[in-house]
């Protein structure tokens, strides 16, 4: 959903403030123009402000909250966990820019560790299109908690980096046609 969908608050919520990032409540009966949905979570927007809510609390917007998989118990190779992890990077994005981060070009490096027998550590470098971006923190949590999901995952370290700056020629081929700068 990328169009203007509205909605109806059917509970309190816990939100974040579309730049800033930081944590607000919306009250039950608000109208919520959702302007977002991607990746699992919601961008919306009430009374004139932008907010991104959890896809956690999806049932304040009316909506499903999505299953989580169920684990196999299954032993998974470093190769195959390196590619759902990628997967799972792809499935992040920036409440304002309807592209994952990935193809965004803010995902600078991510290596696995093996801790043990099939449990494996999550090492990420991303950053931000703009550093004083309020949102680093809600970012780094969503590929946190999007690893974490994943069998095999055991510990994740996103850092936010700096160092190269971003610039739009980060960004694939793909995200910058969707964006229209192409």
């Amino acid at each position: 959903m990328n169009g203007k969908e509205s909605a109806i608050l059917t509970r309190d919520v816990e939100a974040s403030v579309i730049p800033a990032g930081m944590k607000v409540a919306l009250q039950k009966g608000e109208t919520a123009h959702i302007t977002q949905s991607l990746g699992g979570s919601y961008t919306v927007i009430v009374n004139g402000n932008m907010f991104r809510i959890e896809g956690k609390d999806a049932d304040a917007l009316g909506l499903e909250v999505a299953a989580k998989p169920a684990p196999t118990g299954a032993p998974i190779a470093a190769e195959a966990l390196e590619k759902e992890i990628w997967n799972q990077l792809r499935s992040c994005y920036d409440p304002e820019i309807p592209v994952n981060i990935v193809d965004l070009g803010l995902i600078y490096d991510c290596h696995i560790t093996p801790l043990g027998a099939n449990n494996y550590k999550a090492d990420v470098k991303m950053t931000l299109t703009a550093p004083g971006c309020g949102m680093g923190p809600v970012l780094a949590q969503d590929v946190q908690t999007k690893l974490l999901s994943l069998e095999g995952v055991d510990d994740v370290s996103v850092e936010l980096v700096w160092d190269p700056p971003w610039n739009q020629s980060m960004m694939t081929e793909a995200a910058k046609l969707q964006l229209g700068l192409l």
